[in-house]
This record gives structure tokens, sequence and C-alpha cells, in this order.
């Protein structure tokens, strides 16, 4: 007798393709928006040429085609995404080139909406990142990770194994947001627990320093993620699995290239800089990449958390998020052949 299943199962969401794609561009947008209120609008010019690059492309492809397919909001979602792992201070020309390359090479090359076997979005900021390094790491310089990345790299250590320590040693301070909402909440809220908030970590949803829009934009960002949940435009659990094994990693091991000890990382600080945020919410989310099972789902997304962790704190690559996406999705492909034969093959049992 046959138990197997006749038919590979489908992904199946409460939105549709085109909804969930200009949701994640909506929300994307909330970010890039927050990013552009107080660095003159650098980041929504750097948004607005991605998309342009984007558009453009889809649209020639359409016209090749005679379809139209802009409707679907595929272009709009990739752009968007994309400019959340820019600097706001990057030349527009290279978003534009980013999103020309996202949609001509990795979408339309392997076929359009769906076929693509990397994230377009993460493959153009692997473009851009490694096309124009010098610029990409200008625009970077001053940011507080790059500054926190340069520390290690000339052997300044902070006992307690603490990057905002580190970071402040290195002459890094919050804002006067912070400073404020950190007396107002010690002297409040966690007065009654005996429980003191480090300052800094505020600091962070409303970063104003030079650094990749989702880092900037990071409050817009969290709420724009809670909307997508809402909506049931992705599967909830991918992404909070891939935050827990991230944050496990960090917990456990994140301390040690600071100077601390096992089991003392600073998991807020993962988790809310570097990206994180947006690689979990807007690409590890994404369907059309990631295996179609559960088991194997769980292991793109353990492998994916770890290249994070490795690439982040190991390997000092600040922005390292999307990179461990796209390395990910590169395995992908051996995890279907593995789904492929252990769940979906026809099997007739003895």
């Amino acid at each position: 007798m046959d138990f197997s299943l006749s038919q590979k199962p489908q992904i199946n969401l409460a939105c549709s393709t085109r909804d969930r794609m200009w949701l994640v561009a909506a929300c994307a947008f909330l970010a890039v928006l927050q990013s552009s209120l107080d660095d003159s609008f650098l980041s929504l010019r750097v948004a607005l040429a991605a998309l342009g690059g984007t558009l453009l492309t889809e649209l020639l492809f359409n016209l090749r085609d005679r379809r139209f397919t802009l409707k679907d909001g595929s272009a709009a979602a990739s752009a968007l995404v994309l400019a959340l792992f820019l600097p706001n201070q990057i030349n527009p020309l290279f978003a534009f080139c980013g999103g020309v390359f996202a949609m001509a090479v990795v979408k339309h090359s392997f076929g359009g909406l769906g076929s693509n076997w990397v994230n377009p979005a993460a493959s153009g900021w692997l473009f851009i990142r490694f096309t124009w390094p010098d610029a990409f790491n200008r625009c970077l310089e001053n940011s507080h990770l790059v500054r926190l990345a340069a520390a290690l790299e000339s052997g300044l250590r902070n006992s307690q194994g603490s990057p905002l320590g580190m970071l402040k040693i290195n002459g890094w301070q919050g804002g006067d947001v912070d400073t404020l909402l950190d007396s107002f909440l010690n002297n409040t809220v966690f007065s009654f627990t005996g429980v003191t908030l480090p300052g800094g970590y505020l600091s962070f949803f409303a970063y104003p320093g030079p650094g990749i829009i989702a880092d900037r934009g990071l409050l817009f960002l969290i709420l724009g993620t809670i909307t997508l949940a809402a909506f049931r435009t992705f599967r909830l659990w991918l992404p909070l699995l891939f935050l827990c094994f991230y944050s496990f990693l960090v917990r456990i091991f994140g301390a040690l290239p600071f100077g601390g000890t096992l089991g003392n990382g600073d998991m807020l600080f993962g988790i809310f800089s570097g990206g994180i945020i947006a690689a979990a919410f807007m690409l590890i989310a994404e369907p059309a990449t990631g295996p179609k099972s559960s088991p194997g789902q769980a292991i793109y997304i353990f492998l994916a958390a770890c290249f994070a962790f490795l690439f982040r704190f190991p390997g000092h690559e600040p922005y390292g998020a999307a990179a461990a996406v796209l390395l990910g999705n590169s395995l992908v492909p051996l995890i279907r052949r593995g789904e492929n034969k252990f769940f979906y093959e026809k099997r007739r049992q003895p």
C-alpha cells in the first residue's frame, strides 16, 4: 500500500502574493521614512533610486514579454527591502544599479516571480557591496558598528564582553532621548523590580548616525513587522525561530570576541543592530527562496542564524545579515533534495 504524498504541498498564506508584496513594500518604506527624517532625506533618495531601477527593469521585461506584472508589487518590495540594507549616505546611482541587477539578473533570468533561487533584494545588496566596496565602506566608516569592528581589530577588549561598553570606551554616546527615557524608565517601571536599564539601548530605535537604513529606522521597522504579522503575510514562526537561534548563539558565544566569557553575550545589541530585524522579517520569511517542509525550513533557519552570528561577531562584518541569508539560500537546493527524498517522492510500500 502506498502511503506517500501524491503531490508536493503548496505554501498557503492568508494574503495573496500581490497583497503580501505591497504590504512588505509599505512596511519597508516606513523604516526608510524614519531614517529620512534626520538625514536631510538622503535615505529617501537612496530608496527612490532603487525603486527606479527595479520598476524600469520590470517595465522593460514587461514590454518584451507583452505582459504587465508591475501591479504584483514584487519590484517595489525588492527595491525598498534592498534600500534597508544600504548605507543612508551611499550614492543613489549605486542603489539604482542594484535594483536593476536584482530584477534583471536574479528575478527574470530565472523565470520571474517565485522562480528565483536567491532573494532579489539581498542579491542587489551583494552586487553593490562587492562592485563598489570602497564607496560602500566609506559611507559606513563613522557608524557605530564599524567603529566597534575597528576597535576589535586594534586589540581593544572589554572584560565584561559588552559591545556597548567598548563603544563607550571608543567615544560613542547615546542620544539625548536615550538618556531621558533611561532615566524615566529606571525611576518608574524598573524601580519596582530592582533592575536598571543600561544606557545606550534605546538609541538603537532612533539611531542618528551614519549606518544602514534598517538600523536608522528600527522603530518604524518593528512597527511594520508587527503589521506584517497581523495580516499573516508569512509564517510567523520562521522569523521568530531565526531570532531564537541567533539570540541563543549570541548569548552563549557573543561575549567572546569582545573579551568576555561564555554565556554572557548581549542579545539586545545583537538583535537591535546590524539589520537583523529586517533580515528576519523581510528576507528569512520570504517563501520563494526557502524550503517547503517544516523540518527543511528549520534547518535552513538554523544555518542562516549561524551564518549571521559568525559574520557579525567572530567575522567582524557589522552588516552581514543579508550575506548570511544569501549563503543560506545557496544551500536550499540541497535541503530540497532531502525534502524530495524523505517527504515528497512516491514510494511503494511492500
